[in-house]
């Protein structure tokens, strides 16, 4: 294993959580609107246009199903962008610490 390969194993990676004093919201992937645009479901009952950013557009696939964390553009907007995708242990995570609704996630699941 080379030296970067260690360093970057020796790096936890920590799952952000949403915190409503920074903005951010969990969502769920409805559908893909062309451009680097989604329209996602969000926690709180409003459906948002959220844009995928440069940095994540070239290393995370995001598809439509998924549950990302986003961060809103203003208080009360109806835009965001895509600041995570979380893996499917980290969405059985938030489940268990009680931050997503269980009902949440079949149901962004099933839209697929």
């Amino acid at each position: 294993m080379s030296r970067k390969e260690q360093q970057k194993a020796k790096k936890p990676v920590e799952m952000p959580l949403p915190d409503p004093k920074e903005l951010t919201v969990v969502c769920g992937v409805i559908r893909h609107l062309g451009a680097d645009y989604l329209l996602v479901k969000c926690v709180d009952g409003v459906d948002r246009k959220a844009r995928i950013p440069g940095k994540l557009r070239r290393k995370v696939w995001i598809i439509e199903g998924d549950i990302v964390l986003v961060g809103l553009w203003s208080a009360g907007s109806d835009k965001c962008d895509v600041v995570h995708k979380y893996s499917k242990s980290e969405v059985d995570k938030l489940v268990e610490m009680g931050i997503v609704p269980k009902e949440f996630v079949d149901a962004i699941s099933g839209l697929v």
